[in-house]
């Protein structure tokens, strides 16, 4: 470790942060030395529960308020994994405190919301990212040189994505992913985040012309005051008639998969969100063959695996571990990179599109730009 390691502090004990505690210890350059949750008691009981699973040599500070894990100035970056519904506030404030800013995802509940985050960043020189892991694996180096490598899969012309979770009855009635203030875009925020980024980073953050959203279904819990999505497709369309689709639903079963297909073949990801259990990571690459011979017609499969050896999650190499780290060096660097905060925008735009679109009878949405 670094003589000086980024000093972590957590604002709020979601589950998510358990999976990031563990990110900032094995990331080499960074600590945690405070949690502030609602009460000093869920903070304490937060960080008990994660430091017998994976301690840091200095047990951090619980605090009972938001406010004051901002004032301590044992601390650098604040990770924010509070409900979207909740974020502008504390992203701003985090900011005009002078601490770094890493937060989960969806940004922010409107486009003019995650403008207004980024400013303050800006404004306050820290560096903001958001917490999508993928963006962090090694993988994706290796399918961008498939991708652009002109024979793999061709020219690119299609992106398709499926992102979904069977949630069951317990989440339709008692999570915070089906209430209009806390997470009001639901299944297309907290899963399509991740199709629209796929699709955005194989563009190389080319915008798509326009999309077509189309809320397949909606739910609420009692206490919420408006629907929110459950199952969500849309329909994107880029230059030179590239186009994507997606898929995000809290109703069908895990699957996270993307498949790009191009005039020479087609590439497959199966787990491009939280990759399977194991030591390597991967894809495959196809270029199917048909031939006709008198009375054979034959397709034959050409496929070959394509991977890089890191672990799934938990450890030294893992994709979550190495966003930590990035953004360590980030800001023990002082070199701040405004390209995370580009593309965090750039995604909330597309999202904001797609749930117009489907809002309004699914009436295509021109993105300008």
């Amino acid at each position: 470790m670094s003589e000086q390691p980024c000093r972590w502090g957590i604002l709020g004990a979601a589950e998510i942060a358990r999976k990031n505690w563990q990110a900032i210890r094995l990331s080499g350059n960074g600590t945690i030395t405070a949690v502030a949750s609602r009460t000093v008691e869920k903070a304490a009981r937060f960080i008990g529960d994660n430091q017998a699973h994976v301690p840091f040599p200095a047990v951090p500070a619980a605090l009972g308020s938001y406010d004051e894990l901002l004032t301590r100035p044992d601390v650098d970056a604040i990770y924010i994994p509070l409900p979207t519904g909740l974020r502008k506030e504390w992203v701003i404030k985090a900011a005009e405190a002078g601490k770094h800013v890493l937060v989960e995802k969806p940004v922010g509940v409107t486009t003019a919301d995650v403008r207004d985050m980024l400013a303050a960043c800006q404004k306050n020189n820290v560096q903001f990212m958001d917490g999508v892991m993928f963006m962090h694996s090694q993988r994706l180096p290796k399918l961008r040189a498939v991708i652009d490598d002109g024979e793999s899969i061709g020219r690119l012309r299609r992106i398709a994505m499926q992102f979904s979770f069977n949630a069951g009855d317990e989440f339709l009635s008692n999570n915070i992913r089906v209430s209009s203030n806390l997470e009001p875009q639901g299944c297309l925020g907290d899963l399509g985040w991740y199709t629209i980024r796929f699709a955005l980073w194989a563009m190389k953050y080319q915008m798509p012309l326009r999309v077509t959203g189309r809320l397949l279904d909606e739910a609420k819990r009692a206490d919420s005051p408006t629907t929110v999505p459950l199952e969500f497709s849309a329909e994107m369309l880029f230059r030179d008639g590239v186009s994507a689709s997606f898929y995000n639903s809290f109703q069908t079963e895990n699957q996270q998969w993307a498949h790009l297909s191009g005039t020479k073949g087609f590439s497959h990801v199966p787990d491009f969100v939280l990759p399977y259990f194991g030591s390597e990571v991967g894809f495959t690459v196809s270029q199917a063959a048909f031939h006709v011979n008198g009375c054979d017609f034959n397709m034959e499969d050409h496929t070959r695996r394509e991977a890089v050896r890191e672990y799934s999650n938990s450890e030294a190499n893992a994709q979550e571990t190495n966003l930590f780290r990035t953004f360590n060096q980030l800001v023990l660097s002082k070199l701040l990179d405004p390209h995370w905060g580009e593309i965090a925008l750039k995604t909330q735009i597309v999202l904001d599109a797609c749930l117009k679109s489907a809002r309004n009878g699914s009436q295509p949405v021109e993105i300008e730009g």
